[in-house]
């Protein structure tokens, strides 16, 4: 319970009120800064025990979407043990012109790992990317769940969508 209540303490110091236009496209009156919560080392620590206690069995690889999941994945990956990849937004168009970085094998069991989500429209086209080279993604744990429409568009997609916190409960 302790720790809840300090990675609660933690996530509070990231709501922003006012108006907002959200990745989404949608409008809000407050913003989950996750850079304020991904920036600190303290609650960088709480969110990676935290992230690991969900982790499904038989994962094998957890995926952080870039930027803002990178560091919850780093930080995920070391508190567990898995190897974790980075799904880009876009395939880069100089070097390798890869969508994903890191080591990588088709049939693996991948869990993505989110910061903020509203519609899910990143973790989904995350999963997309992965399934389309052949992982098998089944799980999205995310921090925040701002409560409006990833968990049902998720699961449309045949995904398990698991929040560590919900946003009524920092507001």
């Amino acid at each position: 319970m302790k720790m809840k209540r300090e990675l609660m303490n933690a996530l509070k110091k990231a709501v922003k009120f006012g108006d907002f236009t959200l990745a989404s496209g949608k409008k809000s009156n407050y913003y989950i800064d996750k850079y304020i919560f991904e920036t600190d080392p303290e609650c960088l620590r709480i969110l990676s025990e935290e992230i690991a206690k969900m982790i499904p069995p038989g994962t094998q690889r957890l995926a952080g979407i870039e930027l803002g999941s990178v560091p919850l994945a780093a930080v995920t990956s070391v508190q567990s043990g898995l190897p974790y990849i980075i799904v880009r937004k876009e395939k880069k168009e100089y070097g390798t012109r890869k969508k994903i970085e890191g080591g990588f094998a088709s049939g693996e069991r991948v869990t993505v790992i989110e910061d903020v989500a509203t519609t899910g429209a990143g973790a989904a086209k995350a999963v997309k990317t992965l399934r389309e080279l052949g992982a098998i993604v089944d799980t999205v744990i995310v921090v925040v769940d701002r409560e409006e429409g990833a968990e049902e568009n998720l699961k449309k997609m045949g995904v398990s969508f698991v929040p560590i916190v919900k946003a009524k409960e920092l507001l």
